[in-house]
């Protein structure tokens, strides 16, 4: 089984997940499958099928997320220092195009969200990343096309 790299808070946040779908999400479906097949018949009640469908989904998640924290590893990002991106860095880049910039946060694929800025180590732009310095350009295939940055800041965390 091959590790993933995963941040404390990333892990964390998947811990806490997990604990509240044991023990909010699943006691109350079980408790929305007895109430409908108290109802009578089963065969043809929606409410019981519904219910049944939200518990296959309930424990396809649960054994996922019991899953992806057993392959992950923590990394833990103490005494790393900001001369070259690593995983956890934060890094601002100036797009050699437009001059946009942009911020992002390398982190494991488990805890990646573009939304939030955070893209994983694994992408294309991560793996052009990682090692770069201050000044530096990167260019990065991308399916839109080639795209050219230049890192103008590295920071570790958030």
């Amino acid at each position: 089984m091959q590790k993933i790299p995963i941040t404390k808070a990333g892990f964390d946040k998947l811990k806490k997940e997990l604990e509240y779908i044991k023990t909010v999400s699943l006691p109350e479906n079980i408790r929305d499958i007895e109430a409908a097949r108290s109802q009578g018949d089963i065969t043809e009640n929606a409410e019981y099928a519904a219910a049944k469908e939200r518990q296959s989904f309930i424990q396809g998640r649960i054994q996922e997320l019991e899953n992806n924290l057993a392959k992950s590893y923590i990394v833990h990002l103490n005494g790393v220092t900001t001369d070259k991106v690593v995983f956890g860095s934060t890094v601002t880049l100036e797009d050699m195009n437009s001059g946009a910039g942009i911020t992002y946060r390398l982190v494991g694929p488990l805890e990646s969200d573009i939304d939030e800025n955070r893209i994983s180590v694994t992408s294309p732009l991560g793996k052009a990343l990682i090692g770069k310095s201050v000044g530096e350009e990167v260019i990065v295939e991308t399916p839109g096309g080639t795209r050219e940055f230049e890192i103008v800041n590295i920071s570790i965390g958030t």
